[in-house]
């Protein structure tokens, strides 16, 4: 399951290059993917942490369905103590 999940968690962090193009919300929906992905996604065992709901919300940032994944990540940076990006 974890092999499986890998590379759409590798391609997240390719996501901002590709997201300028793509509009405002996609950009900040790509920072708040990026975030979660460095500093919160993996245990201090170098092995991915998996929180199924921050999975799906990067997929639906990647999908363009930033209506769905920008809250939920939101939610995990804040909660985490985060300070968010702001939004161009």
């Amino acid at each position: 399951m974890i092999r499986k999940l890998l590379p759409l968690l590798a391609f997240a962090l390719v996501q901002p290059a590709m997201a300028h193009a793509q509009g405002e919300d996609t950009t900040y929906c790509a920072r708040l993917s990026n975030l979660y992905l460095r500093y919160l996604a993996y245990t201090g065992v170098g092995r991915p942490f998996l929180d199924m709901s921050a999975v799906a919300a990067i997929g639906d940032c990647q999908a363009g369905n930033t209506a769905a994944g920008v809250p939920v990540l939101e939610k995990k940076l804040l909660d985490a103590r985060f300070t968010l990006p702001k939004r161009d």
